[in-house]
C-alpha cells in the first residue's frame, strides 16, 4: 500500500555572479563556507532528495514517475502533465540581475522542444532602501525602437523601475520585461521551467571580459511592449482570527499562493483535493498533523519546504509564524475569484 505524508526536500543552492550570502545571514539557509556567491536555492527541484520517512533519498522527479497523480494532483496533471507543476525557490539578488524576458506555454511548445513558458511571482521578504526592480516599458513601444536600443546600449532608458519594499508582491506574467534590482530578497514561484531570454545586460561583461549571451530574437517575438495596468498585486483576506490570519498573495491558472500566519500555536485545518501543496515556512517552526485521527505529524522550520501529496488527505498546521501555502487551483476556486475580483487580472 502507498504511504502519503508530507515530503521533505533538501534544497539545492545554485552559485550566481550576482548572488551573495544573504540566505545564511538572515537565518534561511546553510550556505557552504568560502567565497561562495549563492544566488538561488530552489526548493522544489525535481533532482532535490527526500529527508524524511519511506521514501529517503529518491529525488523529487523519481516520485513523480512513481506516484503520478496521486502527488500532484488531477489539475496540476491537467494543466502540466506528469512532471512536477512548480519550482519554488528563495532568491538573493546581492547585484543587479539582467534584464528577462519569459515566453508564454505555446510559443515554448513551438521554440523551445516543448517546454513550458514561464509565468511567476515575487514575495518580496527583505529589500535595501531605495531598492527596485525592472517591470515592463515606461511608455508603449514597439518591436524597432527596442531592438535599436538593444543595440545602442540604452535600453534601460526605455524600462521602469519600481521602487520595492518586504511585503509586496509582484506577478510576473509570460511576456513582461523584469529584472531584479541589488539589495532584494524574495520568494519566487513558477512554472516549472527554465527558459529564459536574457534580453539586455546593460553592456556589462563577463569575468573572462566578454559581454554575456543575449537572446535578443526571442526575447522581441515574446515580450509584452505596452505598460503594464498594475505592478504590485493586492492581497485579499480570508480569514483573520485571534489564532491566525489567511491573504491570498496571488491567484492565476498556474498556481495560487495563500500566506498563512499562526499565532500563538494555533491550529490551521484542510483537505488536499485536486493538486499536490507545496508548503514553505516564513516563520519560526510549524507541525503537520496527518494520518488517521491526525496522530501522524512532520516538523518544518524556517527556509523549508515540504510537498503535501495530493492524496494525503486531512491535515492540521499547528505552530509560529508565516507559512507560504501553494498549489494548482481549480477553475471555479472560489478564492481565485475573490483574488480576481480585487486586481487588474
Amino acid at each position: 500500500m502507498t504511504h502519503y505524508y508530507p515530503l521533505r526536500l533538501r534544497a539545492s543552492l545554485h552559485e550566481t555572479i550576482w548572488g551573495g550570502r544573504r540566505l545564511e545571514r538572515d537565518g534561511w539557509k546553510q550556505i557552504p563556507p568560502g567565497d561562495i556567491a549563492i544566488g538561488e536555492s530552489w526548493e522544489t527541484e525535481i533532482s532535490n532528495v527526500v529527508q524524511n520517512g519511506l521514501y529517503t533519498g529518491k529525488t523529487l522527479g523519481t516520485l513523480v514517475e512513481e506516484l503520478g497523480v496521486s502527488l500532484l494532483g488531477k489539475q496540476a496533471f491537467a494543466i502540466f502533465g506528469q512532471r512536477f507543476p512548480l519550482l519554488a525557490k528563495f532568491i538573493d539578488a546581492n547585484a543587479q540581475l539582467s534584464v528577462q524576458v519569459h515566453p508564454e506555454d505555446s510559443y515554448a511548445a513551438r521554440h523551445e522542444g516543448g517546454k513550458l513558458g514561464k509565468t511567476e511571482f515575487w514575495y518580496i521578504l527583505t529589500a535595501e532602501l531605495g531598492a527596485r526592480i525592472v517591470y515592463g516599458f515606461k511608455t508603449p513601444t514597439d518591436r524597432a525602437e527596442v531592438a535599436q536600443a538593444i543595440q545602442n546600449v540604452t535600453l534601460d532608458r526605455l524600462l521602469h523601475e519600481e521602487r520595492v519594499q518586504a511585503g509586496d508582491i509582484i506577478y510576473v506574467p509570460a511576456g513582461t520585461v523584469h529584472a531584479i534590482g541589488s539589495g532584494v530578497m524574495l520568494y519566487e514561484l513558477q512554472e516549472y521551467s527554465d527558459v529564459t531570454y536574457r534580453m539586455y545586460d546593460y553592456g556589462r561583461l563577463s569575468a573572462s571580459g566578454k559581454p554575456r549571451e543575449l537572446h535578443i530574437e526571442r526575447s522581441l517575438d515574446v515580450v509584452h511592449y505596452d505598460v503594464p495596468r498594475q505592478i504590485k498585486m493586492k492581497p485579499v483576506s480570508l480569514a483573520n482570527t485571534h489564532g491566525h490570519e489567511d491573504r491570498c498573495l496571488i491567484a492565476c491558472r498556474y498556481f495560487l499562493t495563500r500566506e498563512i500566519q499562526l499565532k500563538e500555536h494555533a491550529a490551521v485545518e484542510g483537505t488536499t483535493r485536486s493538486s499536490c501543496i507545496i508548503l514553505s515556512c516564513l516563520g519560526e517552526r510549524a507541525q503537520i498533523f496527518y494520518g488517521d485521527s491526525l496522530r501522524e505529524s512532520e516538523s518544518i522550520s524556517r527556509g523549508e519546504t515540504v510537498i503535501l501529496p495530493a492524496a494525503l488527505g486531512h491535515y492540521r498546521l499547528v505552530g509560529n509564524g508565516a507559512l507560504l501555502f501553494s498549489y494548482v487551483p481549480e477553475p471555479a476556486d472560489k478564492v481565485w475569484q475573490q483574488w480576481q475580483a480585487s486586481n487588474l487580472m
